[in-house]
């Protein structure tokens, strides 16, 4: 099964215009992700993981390493 970082990443190139290199250090800003896109992304990656992602936390994440660690912290 493909890690955590490697379906979000997949799931970027499906869904977003993102063309340059993809940093899951750099914050959504640096990767020119609206924040209305940043909403629908997450619920997208809601839905394919399997749980809802509460806007307040979403919110809180700096950059897709914290998307991805929160997934995997509240897998299962």
């Amino acid at each position: 099964m493909a890690s955590t970082e490697d379906r979000i990443r997949q799931l970027i190139r499906d869904n977003l215009d993102i063309t340059d290199h993809l940093d899951f250090d750099a914050s959504f800003g640096d990767h020119d992700i609206s924040s209305v896109d940043a909403v629908a992304f997450a619920k997208l990656v809601g839905k394919t993981f399997g749980r809802q992602i509460p806007p307040a936390d979403f919110a809180q994440f700096q950059n897709l390493r914290d998307l991805a660690d929160y997934l995997d912290s509240n897998a299962g």
